[in-house]
């Protein structure tokens, strides 16, 4: 078991460490990952219920606008 995993890092460090086109794609698919996940969250989805409820009574505040928010 060992020796499969290590024969598997190997083949993947081997992989990324002779990499040229590569790289900037894997550079440029780290940047849209943070942006999606840390710029888009501050700026666009704010924390609402915390806004709106009272502290520790979040559980409830979320239950009653989901009652008030369900489909008739």
């Amino acid at each position: 078991m060992k020796k499969c995993f290590l024969k598997v890092w190997s083949f993947y460090y081997d992989g990324f460490r002779e990499m040229t086109l590569g790289r900037v794609l894997w550079a440029i698919i780290l940047i849209k990952l943070f942006i999606m996940f840390v710029v888009l969250r501050v700026f666009f989805f704010p924390d609402f219920v915390a806004t709106h409820a009272t502290e520790g009574d979040e559980a409830r505040f979320v239950g009653e606008e989901l009652m008030e928010r369900r489909a008739p």
